[in-house]
C-alpha cells in the first residue's frame, strides 16, 4: 500500500532539543500530537497543542513515572497494519487511534553512570523501559509507522510530512535501522555497567564495544587501505575525536595517530609546553617560560624533521606563538591546542600554503585526561591494559651512582622520563634545558637507539642527559653516552647486570637514578 498519511503523532522525549519547532512543523502540517508529562509541559509551555497520554488511555501515570506508556492503547497504535482489516477493526473496537509517527529518546543512561560518584539506585533509575518498547514496536511496524531516535532526524521527517503529509518508506526503512541501533547500543551500556558492578578487577567477564561513526576517511594509513573514524561516546576530558576543527583540509588516518601522541605528551607537561611528532614518535619536545619560547626550542630538536610534523601544545595559542611557525619555508600538517586566539588564527590561516592546508583543532582544557584503558586489536581477540598515564611515584627513585644530580640535571631527568614513555620501544632520549635533544626509537638493540640519538643530537650531546625506557641490559649504551658528554641516566633499573652498568657510570663520574618502572611503548 501507500505510505499513510501521518495524523497522529507519539512523541515522549528525554533530549528536548529541537522538539518545540518539531513539534510546531507538525501541529502546523495538521498532525496531532500525544505526549506523555514531561514532553507535554514542555510543549505546553511553547504553546504547542498536545494531548496527554494518560488522559487518551484513562491509565494515570504510576510508580513516579516508571509507568506511563506500557498500554493497549499505545502499542496497538503502533504496531497497527494499516493493510489489514482485522487491526483497523480492532483499533476501532476499543477506541485507539493510529500513531503513524512515534518519536522517542531514552533515558541519559550512559551519560549518568558516566559521571563521578552516580550511586547504583540512580543508575538504575536511568534504565528507560517504555521507550525501548515503544522504539522498537514503531521500527519493526516501519511499513506504517515512522520513529525517530535522534534530533538531527527532525528536519529530514518534517519536510517530507510538510510536502507530501507522509514519509516514504526508505526514508522509514533507514529510520527503523538506527532505532534498533540505538536500542541495542542503549543495552549494551546498560549490560557493561552490570557487568562493571559485579566484575572481579577492572575487567569485566564481558565486554562490549559500540562507537558511533563520525568520518570515513579519505584513506588509512596508505591510500590502498580504506579507513573510517569511531567516536566512543561520553568519554570525559579532551580528545582528539571530539576536538573541534577550526581550519584545514579534512583529517587523514596518519594526522589522527600523530594528534593522539602529541596532545598525550603535551598535556604530560606543568608549564607551557610545545610536542613535536613525525610518523607518531617525537623528533622535538620542550617546556619553557612562555608557550613561544617552547615551541621555538620544541622545534630547534630536530628542524629537518619538524617539516611536516604534527604539534601539540598545552596552551592556548597566542600571536607571538603563531609567529614561531610563520618562518620562511616552515610547513605543519596539524596543530592541537586547547585553543586558538584571533590573533594566531589570522596568523596561522593567512600564511601562504596554509590557508587551505594546515588543520588547527581545538580540544578545550587539556588537564583532565580522558579514561585510561587502551584497546589493541590482534587477529582473534583484543588486548585490554591500563594506559601508561599515571606519573612515577618519585619517591620509589633511587639514586644509584657516586655521583649525585645537581639540582639542573634532576629537572632535565624528570623532563627525559615523561618523554621516553611516549617513544617507541626500545626507547632513548638526550635532553638538555628541559628540551628534547635527540630520539632513538624502535631499534631491536638498545645501544642502536642511544647512537642514533646521539647522531640526531649532534654537537648539542655534551651536557645533555639520557633516559632510557627500560634497563640497560649491558653497560656498552652507558660507554657510548659518556664518550660524548651525557653526564646522568635514568632509566628502571632491574638488569641482572645493573652493577655492571653502574659501575660503567661510576667509572666516568655520570649520576644514575632507577625509577622501578619499566615503560615500554610497543
Amino acid at each position: 500500500m501507500e505510505s499513510p498519511q501521518i495524523k497522529h503523532a507519539l512523541i515522549s522525549v528525554s533530549d528536548k532539543l529541537g522538539l518545540a519547532g518539531f513539534a510546531r512543523g507538525l501541529t502546523a502540517a495538521g498532525v496531532e500530537i500525544y505526549s506523555t508529562s514531561g514532553t507535554r509541559k514542555q510543549l505546553e509551555s511553547e504553546g504547542i497543542p498536545v494531548r496527554d497520554v494518560a488522559e487518551y488511555t484513562g491509565f494515570p501515570e504510576m510508580m513516579d513515572g516508571r509507568l506511563k506508556t506500557l498500554h493497549p492503547a499505545v502499542h496497538g497504535g503502533i504496531l497497527c497494519r494499516h493493510d489489514s482489516p482485522q487491526d483497523l477493526k480492532s483499533l476501532a473496537e476499543h477506541g485507539i487511534v493510529t500513531f503513524e509517527l512515534v518519536v522517542v529518546n531514552l533515558y541519559p543512561f550512559e551519560a549518568t553512570v558516566a559521571r563521578e560518584g552516580v550511586t547504583a539506585e540512580e543508575a538504575i533509575e536511568k534504565i528507560d523501559i517504555g521507550g525501548p518498547t515503544m522504539v522498537r514496536a514503531a521500527a519493526k511496524n516501519h511499513a506504517f509507522c515512522t520513529i525517530a531516535t535522534n534530533t538531527e532526524q527532525y528536519s529530514e521527517i518534517l519536510e517530507q510530512i510538510t510536502a507530501e503529509g507522509c514519509t516514504t518508506l526508505e526514508l522509514r526503512r533507514k529510520l527503523a535501522g538506527q532505532a534498533f541501533a540505538h536500542t541495542a547500543k542503549y543495552d549494551l551500556a546498560i549490560a557493561d555497567y552490570f557487568a562493571g558492578q559485579t566484575a572481579e578487577g577492572p575487567f569485566p567477564g564481558t565486554m562490549n564495544f559500540s562507537l558511533n561513526r563520525k568520518a570515513v576517511l579519505r584513506y588509512g594509513e596508505n591510500p590502498h587501505q580504506q579507513a573510517a573514524l569511531y567516536a566512543e561516546p561520553h568519554v570525559p576530558g579532551a580528545n582528539v575525536v571530539a576536538a573541534r576543527q577550526l581550519h584545514g583540509k579534512e583529517l587523514s588516518y596518519n594526522n589522527l595517530l600523530d594528534l593522539e601522541s602529541a596532545l598525550g605528551i603535551a598535556r604530560s607537561f606543568a608549564g607551557p609546553a610545545a610536542a613535536v611528532i613525525k610518523h607518531n614518535n617525537p623528533c622535538g619536545a620542550a617546556e619553557a617560560d612562555t608557550l613561544a619560547e617552547a615551541l621555538r626550542l620544541g622545534m630547534a630538536g630536530d628542524p629537518l624533521s619538524a617539516f611536516g610534523s604534527v604539534l601539540g601544545l598545552n596552551r592556548a595559542v597566542d600571536a607571538e606563538t603563531a609567529q614561531v611557525l610563520a618562518a620562511p619555508g616552515l610547513f605543519i600538517e596539524a596543530i592541537v591546542a586547547p585553543d586558538f586566539d584571533q590573533g594566531a588564527l589570522e596568523i596561522l590561516t593567512t600564511k601562504p600554503k596554509w590557508k587551505e592546508n594546515v588543520r588547527l583543532l581545538k580540544v578545550g582544557d587539556i588537564e583532565q585526561a580522558p579514561s585510561r584503558w587502551v584497546y589493541r586489536c590482534i587477529d582473534g581477540g583484543v588486548l585490554m591494559q591500563q594506559a601508561d598515564v599515571l606519573p612515577d611515584p618519585e619517591e620509589d627513585w633511587k639514586i644509584v651512582t657516586d655521583a649525585q644530580p645537581s639540582d639542573a640535571q634532576m629537572a632535565d631527568l624528570r623532563f627525559a622520563w615523561e618523554m621516553v614513555r611516549h617513544v617507541k620501544s626500545n626507547a632513548i632520549v638526550l635532553c638538555k634545558d628541559r628540551m628534547l635533544l635527540g630520539t632513538g626509537a624502535g631499534q631491536m638493540s638498545r645501544v642502536d637507539s642511544v647512537e642514533i640519538a646521539i647522531k640526531k643530537a649532534a654537537d648539542r650531546v655534551s651536557g645533555s642527559v639520557l633516559g632510557s625506557d627500560a634497563f640497560f641490559p649491558f653497560p656498552d649504551s652507558i660507554e657510548t653516552a659518556a664518550a660524548v658528554g651525557v653526564t646522568a641516566v635514568i632509566e628502571p633499573g632491574g638488569s641482572r647486570n645493573d652493577d655492571k652498568v653502574i659501575a660503567a657510570c661510576n667509572k666516568h663520574g655520570l649520576a644514575m637514578v632507577f625509577t622501578g618502572r619499566r615503560h615500554f611503548k610497543h
